[in-house]
């Protein structure tokens, strides 16, 4: 979509329009039974609102191509992913509030496990706690890069940032993160000339976190992915001239949102708190994006009832964002993250779009299937927000 052509379009009203993004929403049929996850679950309430809503699939880059977390969700915020890249490493530094200067390259830190060969038998560690990796990166300041300092931060759980500042560095550096068990984190390499110095520093910090956590088992080790620097994006608000909050527990999504120019609410960790915050705000703004966290864990861990359980868990909160009466209600995700998997997929994201100008279809349950015969069809991401804001009766009319 053409950014200059919506904000040419948009105008000021007082409808409100809530997006709820289920992280890796999408899923596959389990063998055994034939059913995917939303197939399995007892999701009534999500039922009900597909009935009375326009359903599709949404795709978020393009066929057969598996989107990461970041480029999902700015087409879900009408950005075109392939235009605008934004590496991992800046949405976890800015979800933590961290300042990053101009010139500074942030990574996305995983501590992870590996066997006495040095092959990965854990991207995640385990998940260790917070606090333990709060300490792990206490160990981790012992590093001194040369030619850069290094800032390194936790965020959450196994997830860390590190920080590169310094003159002359560059983000186009490849990833350690080999994303498969059983082979040994890849050596950063320069993706052009310019990046070469980078490199060289990034990997002598790598091979000292190694030695400094060689007997930390389960986190003994690191991976790096996204490495990149802060790009300057048009700011959401102002394309769609609207007040705009973001509300996430986790701080990645919380980076993303503030990247694009959205009011990042303080809230609190479950998905419990992140609707009581909507309720709170609901008068302060015009625009939420309420991201839920839980499918996308279960599906990472390859865990099918636990993502079973946790979409469950989303459609008994579902009444507390529909008793708000909000004009225009979307519901999707940033991409599938199918149990069978255990990573995210390539495979389109069921829709709806509840309001009362959007025209209910034949779908009367929110499933893959379903929604593939909906009004919506399947829909580039970034052609959602276009549709919220025609439902929300925010644009005007192209043309004469």
């Amino acid at each position: 979509m053409d950014l200059d052509l919506l904000r040419g379009l948009a105008q000021p009203s007082t409808t409100k329009i809530v997006l709820c993004s289920l992280d890796g929403l999408g899923g596959l049929p389990r063998p055994e039974t034939g059913k995917s996850e939303l197939e399995t679950a007892r999701i009534p309430h999500l039922h009900a609102l597909a009935a009375r809503s326009a359903c599709g699939l949404l795709r978020h880059v393009g066929p057969g191509i598996t989107p990461g977390s970041g480029p999902g969700h700015l087409g879900l915020f009408g950005y075109d992913p392939l235009r605008h890249p934004v590496g991992r490493g800046v949405l976890e530094a800015l979800g933590i509030d961290f300042p990053l200067t101009p010139g500074d390259v942030a990574a996305r830190g995983n501590f992870c496990t590996v066997d006495g060969e040095g092959r990965i038998t854990d991207r995640r560690a385990g998940r260790i706690s917070t606090d333990l990796c709060v300490k792990l990166c206490e160990r981790l300041r012992q590093i001194h890069g040369e030619g850069a300092e290094l800032l390194i931060e936790p965020v959450k759980e196994h997830r860390f940032v590190l920080v590169l500042r310094g003159q002359g560095l560059s983000g186009h550096l490849s990833e350690t993160d080999p994303q498969a068990l059983g082979t040994p984190p890849l050596p950063v390499r320069a993706l052009d000339a310019a990046a070469e110095r980078t490199a060289v520093i990034v990997n002598q910090f790598i091979a000292r976190a190694r030695e400094l956590l060689r007997d930390d088992a389960p986190a003994n080790m690191i991976l790096l992915r996204g490495f990149d620097t802060q790009p300057a994006l048009p700011l959401f608000p102002e394309i769609y001239s609207f007040r705009a909050a973001a509300i996430a527990a986790y701080p990645m999504y919380r980076g993303l949102a503030r990247l694009v120019g959205m009011e990042v609410l303080k809230t609190g960790t479950t998905f419990a708190d992140e609707i009581e915050t909507l309720r709170k705000q609901w008068t302060a703004h015009d625009f939420f994006f309420v991201h839920y966290k839980d499918t996308d864990k279960a599906g990472e861990d390859g865990d099918f009832d636990a993502k079973v359980a946790a979409l469950e868990r989303f459609d008994a909160e579902l009444p507390g964002i529909l008793a708000l009466e909000p004009d225009v209600l979307a519901v999707s995700g940033d991409h599938s993250t199918p149990s069978i998997l255990a990573a995210h997929g390539w495979q389109p994201v069921p829709a709806l779009v509840a309001s009362r100008y959007c025209g209910a279809d034949q779908v009367s349950r929110f499933t893959e299937r379903d929604c593939a015969s909906g009004a919506l069809g399947v829909l580039p991401a970034q052609e959602l927000m276009p549709i919220l804001m025609a439902n929300a009766l925010r644009f005007i009319k192209y043309g004469a």
